[in-house]
């Protein structure tokens, strides 16, 4: 077994134990909850911005529900600041869940995602940057899983960021909407969110129908993402 082998499963073994550990022995495993966001963040500024963003990366990138993020950036800032926020988190938590497969884990994860990532593969060939949008406007599949599938496959990083980027956007939206204090009346606001969520799931399925003509989406997204149904 070549030295870099066993280098790699050591330092991806290492990682997984200090995640553990930091989450064991610091606050970070309470930390996305109102009262964190009341005494570090809200109010705090630019350090309070910086501070979210890189929890909020590190939350999606173990596999924290990146609405649950977009909602406490609404709660946090306002409904613009936070759905920025929220997305900008969103993307870092993929961006390090994509470069941990590709740089540490390529060859430990390919054994047990090795079938997944080629179905990945064969999905987004043809249009990686508008397949990646799609995959996220959709709440289909496993978020971190896609993350890690997409790591270990042939997509170039540079397509897959822009288009979660871009597909985040949407859903940022509705839920910082639905976290911020936005003067609107509760039931209109809740109402306003779905209407919004509605209409980039209408906009997801509508661009995959010109994209790729058939009518099987959510099998489609299935057999590429695997039957994982956590929010994307």
């Amino acid at each position: 077994m070549k030295a870099r082998v066993i280098l790699k499963g050591l330092a991806l073994i290492l990682s997984l134990a200090l995640l553990g550990y930091l989450f064991n022995t610091s606050d970070l495993g309470n930390s996305v909850n109102e009262a964190w966001i009341d005494a570090r963040v809200r109010g705090h500024g630019i350090h309070g911005a910086l501070l979210f963003l890189l929890m909020g990366g590190l939350f999606t990138a173990i596999g924290l529900p990146r609405q649950i993020i977009a909602f406490m950036g609404g709660y946090a800032f306002n409904l613009v600041l936070g759905t920025l926020l929220g997305t900008l988190a969103a993307l870092l938590g993929c961006m390090l869940g994509f470069a941990y497969a590709r740089f540490f884990g390529k060859g430990l994860l390919r054994a047990r995602l090795g079938e997944r990532a080629g179905r990945f593969d064969r999905f987004i060939h043809d249009h990686p940057f508008s397949m990646t949008v799609l995959i996220r406007l959709l709440p289909v599949g496993s978020n971190l899983l896609t993350n890690l599938a997409a790591g270990i496959s042939s997509i170039r990083a540079v397509h897959f960021f822009a288009g979660s980027l871009l597909g985040y956007l949407p859903q940022s939206l509705v839920f910082a909407l639905v976290g911020s204090g936005v003067h609107i009346a509760p039931m209109l606001k809740i109402t306003l969110a779905i209407v919004l969520f509605l209409v980039s799931m209408a906009l997801g399925v509508y661009l995959y129908r010109r994209r790729r003509g058939v009518e099987t989406l959510d099998e489609t997204f299935e057999q590429a993402l695997g039957k994982n149904a956590d929010p994307r």
